[in-house]
């Protein structure tokens, strides 16, 4: 087995896969099971955001789940249109490990 480095090397790609944190009443239920939930680009990849999210906090990532929500239909002023698409991550951390959400990168 490979030996993983001290600390993953910060990509620009990195900051372009996590686009926010997630914060919903959920999301922190979840929390409590060391998950943390962050919004990802539409063409991110599970071992893009393990890269990502271990190389710009700094922790280890034992899962990745993903989900795409669909955007609603909606209307304005009687004309309909369309939200975007999002998709989020449910990354969950290995024991001890921990991210707040609440401060920036």
């Amino acid at each position: 087995m490979a030996k993983k480095p001290a600390k993953a090397a910060v990509d620009n790609r990195h900051y372009d896969v996590i686009v926010a944190p997630h914060i919903t009443e959920k999301s922190t239920l979840v929390s409590e099971a060391n998950a943390v939930v962050f919004k990802v680009a539409n063409d991110a990849s599970k071992p893009e955001i393990k890269a990502a999210v271990e190389a710009l906090f700094n922790v280890s990532v034992t899962a990745v789940n993903t989900i795409v929500q669909k955007g609603k239909t909606k209307k304005w002023k009687g004309a309909p249109y369309k939200r975007s698409d999002m998709k989020k991550a449910i990354v969950t951390l290995k024991d001890g490990d921990s991210i707040d959400v609440t401060t920036g990168v």
